[in-house]
C-alpha cells in the first residue's frame, strides 16, 4: 500500500482553536509577517470549548469584583497583589483588542465587548468587614481608584435592583461597584481573530483534525501526527515550535510529548452548570455582574454571580455556575480522559493533592447531589424574588485544574493558569483555567519572551509590540497619567461607555 500521508513543513503549530492560540498566532504574525503557521482543531469550528460564551464566565476578569483574587491573610489584612496583576493584564488585553480594531483586522467591537458594571456583594458582619478592608486595600491603587463602596440599602438598590428586591432593609449588606467593568464574549472575539488569520498568507487552519502523537526529533524540531476525523486522512506536520492551547485537552497532549518539564503534572476536572433566566422582564431588571463569596472548598470557577451577558446578540441573565465532577477533560471529551491521564510520574502528586483537598471533594459531592429546588434556593440568596419557572439549567464548560509535583507537599492543586515551556523553547503548553481568557495577551507575550528570546530582543519586535500595546514594559498602576490616557483611548475604540 502506498503511503498517502500528507506532509507539511511549517515554523509554528498551534493545537486548539481557542482564544490562546488565536492570540498567540496573531501576535506572531504581527511581529513576523512571513512566519508560517498551521492550526489544528479537533472540533468543526473555533472557540467551541473553553472560549465559547456559554463555557466561559465572560466577565472580562479584571479583578474588580472577584473576591478570590484578594485573599485575607492570617493577620486580617488583604493581599491585593494578584488583583493588581490581573487588572494590569486585562488592560493589556484591551489595548491589543483596540489595536486590532483600529487596524481593521477585526470589526464591530460591540459584538464581543460591552460596558457592564462589576459589583461585589456580601452580607453579614464578617463579610461586610472583609469587603470594606478589600475596598480600602484596592481603592488606593490607580487601577481601582474609581471603585465605590457602600452599605446604604438605597444605593445598593440603585446599583442592582433585582438583587435587592424583596430584601429586608435592616439586613447588614455591602457592595463595591466599578463602572469600568466589561462583558466579553470570548467566543465571538476568537472567531473574529481566526477569520482574519485564516485569510493571511502562510496561515493554514485545519478543523476536524485531531493530534495523535508529538515527538521531538534529534534536530530539536517536532513531528506531529494528525488524523482528519472527517475523512480518516493521516497527516504529518514538521515544525520548529509547538503551542498546545487545547483547554482540558492540553494535559493528555503534554503527556504524549514526553518532555522532562511535563513530568508530574496531573489534572482534576470540574464541570459546571448555569441557571439561565428565560423571563424577559426579569432579564431587563439586571444590568451588572454581581459576584459574591465562594463556599469553603469551592474552586474559583464556582464563585456565585448574577451575571448580565450578551450572547449571540441577545441579553442573557445567568446565575452560578454550579460545580460538578466529571471524568471528562473537555465538554466534548471522553469519560476515559481522567483515568488515561494517570501516569507513573503523576499518580503520587494526584493522590497527595486529593488528600489535601478533602473540602473540595465534599463541596463537589454536595453540588452534584443538589436538586433543582436546592439550586433555586441558592439563587434566592442573591435574587430573593426568584421564581423557579423563570429559570432553566444550561450546561457550562469543563475545566481541568492543575495538579503539580511539589517536593514538600508531594502534590498541590493549582487554580490558576500554568504555562509549561521546554528548556529549548520549542514547546509550550497552557494548563489551568482562571483568569485565563481575560489575560490571554499578557500570557502569550510572556510565552513569546520565553520561546522567541532572540527575536523579541530585536529592535524591530520591541517597536512593534509598543505599537500594539502602548503600555508595553510599563506599569499602569504606577503611572496615573498613562493609565487614564490608555483607558480613555481603548474605551473610545472599543465603543465602551465608561
Amino acid at each position: 500500500m502506498p503511503d498517502t500521508t500528507i506532509r507539511s513543513n511549517t515554523e509554528v503549530v498551534l493545537i486548539g482553536a481557542g482564544i490562546m492560540s488565536a492570540t498567540l498566532g496573531l501576535i506572531l504574525k504581527e511581529l513576523q509577517p512571513d512566519i508560517k503557521i498551521e492550526i489544528f482543531e479537533r472540533l468543526d469550528k473555533a472557540a467551541a470549548e473553553s472560549s465559547d460564551a456559554w463555557n466561559n464566565a465572560g466577565t472580562g476578569h479584571s479583578a474588580f469584583c472577584e473576591l478570590n483574587y484578594t485573599p485575607e491573610k492570617k493577620d486580617g489584612s488583604i493581599d491585593p497583589k494578584k488583583a493588581i496583576s490581573i487588572a494590569e493584564s486585562f488592560e493589556v488585553s484591551r489595548q491589543f483588542w483596540a489595536y486590532l480594531v483600529e487596524q481593521k483586522k477585526i470589526f464591530s467591537p460591540e459584538n464581543f465587548i460591552k460596558s457592564v458594571p462589576h459589583l461585589s456583594f456580601v452580607w453579614g458582619d464578617k463579610n461586610v468587614e472583609y469587603l470594606k478592608k478589600r475596598f480600602e486595600a484596592l481603592q488606593k491603587n490607580q487601577l481601582f481608584k474609581e471603585m465605590v463602596f457602600s452599605t446604604d440599602f438605597s444605593q445598593l438598590k440603585e446599583w442592582m435592583p433585582l438583587v435587592m428586591e424583596g430584601r429586608d432593609s435592616s439586613e447588614k449588606v455591602a457592595a463595591t461597584s466599578m463602572a469600568l467593568g466589561t462583558d466579553v464574549n470570548f467566543g465571538e472575539l476568537t472567531r473574529s481573530i481566526f477569520n482574519y488569520l485564516d485569510g493571511l498568507e502562510g496561515v493554514t487552519m485545519h478543523f476536524n483534525h485531531e493530534v495523535q502523537k508529538l515527538k521531538q526529533r534529534e534536530d530539536k524540531t517536532w513531528r506531529i501526527k494528525i488524523t482528519d476525523l472527517a475523512t480518516g486522512q493521516k497527516r504529518k506536520s514538521y515544525t520548529k515550535f509547538v503551542f498546545i492551547g487545547a483547554g482540558g485537552g492540553s494535559l493528555p497532549l503534554l503527556e504524549k510529548a514526553d518532555v522532562p518539564e511535563g513530568k508530574g503534572f496531573g489534572g482534576f476536572p470540574v464541570s459546571g452548570q448555569w441557571l439561565k433566566c428565560i423571563n424577559p422582564e426579569v432579564i431587563a431588571k439586571h444590568q451588572a455582574k454581581v459576584y459574591g463569596k465562594a463556599s469553603v472548598g469551592a474552586p474559583p470557577m464556582s464563585v456565585p454571580h448574577v451575571d448580565s451577558r450578551m450572547i449571540n446578540g441577545e441579553k442573557q441573565l445567568l446565575f452560578g455556575p454550579f460545580a460538578g465532577f466529571s471524568t471528562r477533560f473537555l465538554k466534548n471529551g471522553s469519560y476515559s480522559d481522567l483515568p488515561l491521564s494517570i501516569q507513573r510520574d503523576n499518580i503520587l502528586p494526584m493522590i497527595s493533592a486529593g488528600i489535601k483537598n478533602i473540602p473540595l471533594t465534599k463541596y463537589l459531592i454536595q453540588q452534584v447531589r443538589q436538586s433543582p429546588e436546592d439550586r433555586i434556593e441558592a439563587l434566592r440568596e442573591y435574587v430573593p424574588t426568584a421564581v423557579a419557572e423563570d429559570w432553566v439549567i444550561e450546561r457550562a464548560g469543563q475545566r481541568v485544574q492543575v495538579i503539580k509535583k511539589d517536593e514538600k507537599e508531594g502534590g498541590i492543586l493549582e487554580f490558576g493558569t500554568e504555562v509549561i515551556t521546554t528548556a529549548d523553547g520549542s514547546l509550550s503548553v497552557l494548563l489551568g483555567a482562571s483568569p485565563g481568557a481575560s489575560t490571554a495577551v499578557s500570557i502569550m507575550i510572556d510565552l513569546v519572551g520565553r520561546c522567541f528570546k532572540e527575536e523579541l530582543a530585536s529592535t524591530n519586535w520591541q517597536e512593534k509590540l509598543k505599537i500594539m500595546i502602548p503600555s508595553y514594559g510599563q506599569s499602569l498602576n504606577d503611572n496615573p497619567v498613562l493609565s487614564n490616557e490608555i483607558r480613555k483611548n481603548t474605551a473610545a475604540v472599543l465603543k465602551l461607555n465608561n
